[in-house]
């Protein structure tokens, strides 16, 4: 018998705000679907957040790069070209579909975000209901401790997907959160979603990046390409050292 999130929630008697906190802020969903969708599922992804809360010392059960994200997309672009790959960005010729659009407002700041206790980076995730909303809306913040801003500065990404054509009144409830902004930007971009038949041109197209600020959806777009070009699943329990010393032993 297969017991939905819905009848979980009932059993023990959670709220409406509990069970958005979880299923939002923890297990990381973004609309309300899973809520129909079986239970074990839900239980995998916060067993998922337990687990790296308790991975480092830190607190936190994020891991943010030095230097900021920029350095990954040059690290695949150098291991493609390795390879013999092409690297290529906004091509027109790219066969893709338009699903949406993001508002995204961009924070200078000079002081990390009110009630964190003074955190050089924060996450924070705001319920679609609790908004009023049909999208959830993310807050991230680094700072000058990461190599991303110059000393005593704080950089702030707040985001949502776009329901309106006013960036500044969608995205208002989380830069509120922020308190004094030194300089603001705002921006929409819109959503793509890749069209083409890789097996027939052998081009694999990436998705655009969504709202979110926790790279889960990213990061499932690359494991999917992963296997598209490879044709294997990506095992990430493979001891990487003992890989690279069978290899080097096959080597003529």
């Amino acid at each position: 018998m297969v017991v939905s999130c819905t009848t979980k929630r009932r059993k023990y008697g959670l709220e409406d705000d509990t069970i958005d906190i979880i299923g939002h802020a923890l297990a990381l969903h973004i609309d309300d679907g899973y809520l129909d969708e079986p239970a074990m599922d839900f239980v995998k992804k916060m067993k998922l957040y337990v687990e790296s809360l308790a991975r480092f010392q830190g607190g936190s059960p994020y891991i943010y790069p030095m230097y900021g994200l920029g350095e990954l997309p040059q690290a695949f672009a150098r291991l493609s070209a390795v390879y013999g790959g092409t690297y290529m960005l906004n091509k027109p010729e790219c066969k893709v579909q338009k699903v949406g659009k993001v508002a995204r407002a961009i924070c200078i700041m000079s002081h990390p975000i009110p009630d964190t206790s003074d955190s050089h980076s924060v996450q924070v995730i705001l319920p679609q209901k609790q908004l009023g909303r049909k999208s959830d809306m993310y807050l991230f913040c680094c700072s000058y401790a990461h190599n991303v801003a110059p000393k005593g500065k704080y950089i702030a990404f707040v985001s949502t997907e776009a329901e309106t054509d006013k960036p500044e009144v969608e995205l208002k409830p989380g830069i509120d959160l922020l308190g004094p902004v030194d300089e603001i930007f705002y921006e929409t971009y819109d959503r793509f979603v890749p069209t083409n038949n890789h097996e027939v041109d052998n081009c694999f197209i990436s998705t655009s990046y969504d709202a979110t600020t926790h790279f889960e959806s990213t990061v499932k777009d690359v494991i999917a390409m992963y296997n598209k070009i490879t044709g294997k699943d990506l095992d990430l329990s493979v001891d990487l050292n003992d890989a690279s010393a069978a290899a080097e032993e096959q080597v003529p």
